[in-house]
């Protein structure tokens, strides 16, 4: 099990945990985001104008870089190295790529499939289940609201003293992403396929994008989530992202947690994320 910790704010932004890098006698830690929509481990290494902690290669005995540049996504770049990982006691030897910079986060876990790994690596979780170190191929999450502590990881397995009611199994169908089947969501009682105006008095948000919704904050729509033909609700703290307000002015209508995707976004797909996670009943 890991500890996780969170970026907060208004909401909470992203989870992030502390990684080992390196050989057992001198193991340095790095606190790296959780990421399950991705399938790289990325830490900065030698990287000059990173202001974040980093990871020392030189102090290792483990560490091989093995030259093979990499590019991803953004600004990150670097080469593609192995050494030994750590998370809770738990030990592999993984790929590891550098220069990433997100202060107060040195690097970023991926807990996607390797077939979507840019590396074209196996990820640290897929080392963890080849070399038999869980006892069963999944992990899960409790994440905390508003709280900078409290959320956890649990590789292989899950902690039912963090979970309420029975346990609900959804098939995963693509070994890219941890995609299940999406069936739309159910708004005070109806099937809802695309049109959230299904929530009374809901509009357009006046002081957003358009890919942003408000509706009343005085009201409470019950809001659920079906997924592999089970419903999942939506509790209103986490849905409800605080009001549609320029600063100045006070608005009676609040942001929804559900955002519309633009055209670039691929098509037939919908990304569930922590709202949900720290929510579904």
């Amino acid at each position: 099990m890991m500890n996780a910790a969170a970026q907060t704010g208004n909401i909470d932004l992203q989870y992030y945990g502390p990684v080992g890098f390196g050989n057992t006698t001198r193991t340095q830690q790095l606190s790296v985001i959780i990421d399950t929509g991705s399938a790289d481990l990325w830490v900065p290494v030698g990287c000059g104008d990173c202001v974040n902690a980093q990871y020392e290669a030189n102090a290792s005995s483990t560490y091989t870089d093995t030259g093979k540049p990499f590019n991803g996504s953004g600004n990150v770049g670097g080469t593609l190295a192995y050494d030994t990982i750590s998370i809770g006691g738990l030990e592999i030897d993984e790929a590891i790529l550098c220069d990433f910079n997100d202060d107060p986060i040195s690097g970023l876990i991926g807990l996607g499939f390797s077939s979507i790994a840019t590396s074209g690596e196996p990820t640290f979780f897929e080392n963890l289940i080849m070399q038999e170190k869980v006892s069963a191929p999944f992990f899960s999450v409790y994440l905390t609201r508003g709280k900078t502590n409290g959320s956890t990881i649990t590789l292989g397995g899950y902690d039912m003293s963090k979970a309420v009611g029975p346990l609900i199994w959804v098939p995963v169908i693509s070994k890219t992403y941890w995609t299940v089947q999406f069936n739309g969501a159910v708004v005070e009682g109806k099937n809802v396929t695309g049109d959230l105006h299904a929530i009374p008095g809901a509009g357009p948000a006046t002081n957003y994008d358009s890919n942003f919704f408000s509706f009343p904050c005085d009201s409470n729509p019950t809001i659920s989530l079906s997924l592999g033909g089970h419903n999942f609700r939506l509790s209103m703290q986490d849905f409800n992202l605080g009001t549609d307000g320029d600063g100045v002015s006070v608005s009676r209508n609040c942001i929804g947690g559900i955002v519309g995707m633009d055209d670039t976004f691929m098509e037939g797909f919908a990304i569930i994320g922590d709202e949900f996670l720290k929510s579904c009943e």
